[in-house]
């Protein structure tokens, strides 16, 4: 079985297979983690001390975030990782790939 020397003569780019990978694990990653922000967390819509004569008088809800049972600050939401690669990328990833498998 005979080769063709264009295709499978080449050397493969190690920068451009990494992005490929990259690209691929990042396209099947589902994305759905979550936390409940100080907002979403249940209870918590009045100030629970008046402003005068308690320490912790100046809090505004039980639901703040360095509050015990308080919501998450800056936690996770779902979100898409999807991307799409270059043009110009693709076509150099294609070549390799086959290199791997001749």
């Amino acid at each position: 079985m005979e080769l063709e020397e264009s295709i499978f003569g080449i050397v493969p780019n190690e920068s451009v297979l990494h992005e490929a990978v990259v690209n691929h694990l990042a396209n099947k990653r589902s994305g759905t983690h979550s936390t409940l922000t100080r907002g979403e967390v249940r209870g918590g819509d009045r100030k629970p001390y008046k402003q005068n004569k308690i320490d912790r008088s100046r809090a505004g809800s039980i639901r703040m975030p360095h509050w015990r049972h308080g919501g998450i600050a800056f936690g996770p939401k779902p979100r898409d990782y999807r991307y799409k690669s270059i043009k110009r990328l693709n076509v150099l990833q294609s070549n390799p790939r086959l290199l791997d498998k001749a």
